[in-house]
């Protein structure tokens, strides 16, 4: 499996969303949420994600892109621990949670918890 992130893997159809949002289960570590839906969808991917840093918790949209940059580089690089361990297809949504602005390192190191917790409840 290749490392990247490619269009097919992002989560972009409304409808998607609007699901995710109304229906999905949630996963909670301290600064991230994981939302989360098994459904069926068009691809070859197991899992469509997106990646959310809402305006209120950071103002300056400079922050906010960021802050989605690191989301995104720390799940492309761990996708393949989500992705050996499932087999059903999967849409997900990465929302920032924290007030302050956390390093790359403690991103990844929410991503890996809520990986864990997501495994187990999977």
């Amino acid at each position: 499996m290749r490392s990247t992130l490619g269009k097919e893997e992002k989560l972009k159809h409304r409808k998607l969303i609007e699901q995710l949002f109304k229906k999905g289960l949630r996963i909670n570590s301290n600064g991230m949420q994981l939302i989360y839906l098994k459904i069926e969808h068009e691809g070859d991917f197991p899992i469509k994600v997106g990646f959310s840093v809402p305006k209120r918790i950071m103002k300056l949209a400079v922050d906010r892109n960021r802050l989605k940059r690191r989301m995104r580089e720390t799940y492309r690089k761990n996708k393949h621990l989500f992705y050996d361990n499932i087999s059903e297809q999967y849409i997900f949504m990465f929302v920032y949670k924290a007030k302050d602005e956390l390093t790359y390192l403690e991103i990844e190191e929410l991503i890996l918890k809520i990986q864990s917790k997501f495994l187990k409840k999977t």
